[in-house]
């Protein structure tokens, strides 16, 4: 008698966002406005206009940049738009957090599913696997769900064994 893995030749598709995360293997790079100021206080437009422009900004190439400022200082809302304008062509994503409130693994992972093709579920009968090491925020399952449903002929939630079904297309 032969031993046949229905699972594995049940055409269903699983996305487990535990794995696509490890698979990233994502790279962060802080960015504190601190440096930037006088004193630890105060910011100067003219003197930071001048070290941005000569910043080296190759260091966040390809990364995940935390950009945050950890002086208690108050800045205007442009002091922390101007250097993104110079990250944004080089880094991944930039991410605007206070320094202990950082999440990096939620931050990776809603960035994978934005960035995920839907295309790819087109008509798939899809599990998103439940159960997982890692501490993944249920937003970032909310975000899956969205991205994904309107091109899934079915949509199921749980282990292969034992799914909860979410939605099911009407033909």
């Amino acid at each position: 008698m032969e031993i046949k893995n229905r699972v594995a030749n049940s055409g269903l598709i699983t996305i487990d966002l535990e794995e696509l995360y490890r698979r990233e293997e994502a790279e962060w790079a802080d960015f504190d406005l601190k440096n930037f100021l006088l004193e630890d206080v105060l910011l100067k437009e003219k003197n930071f206009r001048e070290e941005l422009k000569g910043f080296c900004w190759n260091d966040f190439r390809g990364k995940f940049v935390h950009l945050y400022c950890s002086a208690d200082a108050i800045l205007p809302g442009w002091a922390f738009l101007l250097p993104l304008t110079y990250l944004q062509p080089v880094a991944k994503k930039v991410v605007f957090t206070h320094k202990e409130n950082l999440d990096p693994l939620n931050e990776v992972l809603k960035f994978l599913i934005e960035n995920l093709d839907p295309q790819r579920f087109k008509n798939e009968r899809v599990i998103i696997k439940g159960c997982n090491k890692l501490k993944i925020q249920q937003e970032r399952y909310l975000d899956l769900v969205q991205k994904i449903q309107p091109y899934v002929k079915s949509l199921m939630y749980g282990e292969a064994c034992s799914t909860v079904p979410l939605y099911k297309r009407k033909n």
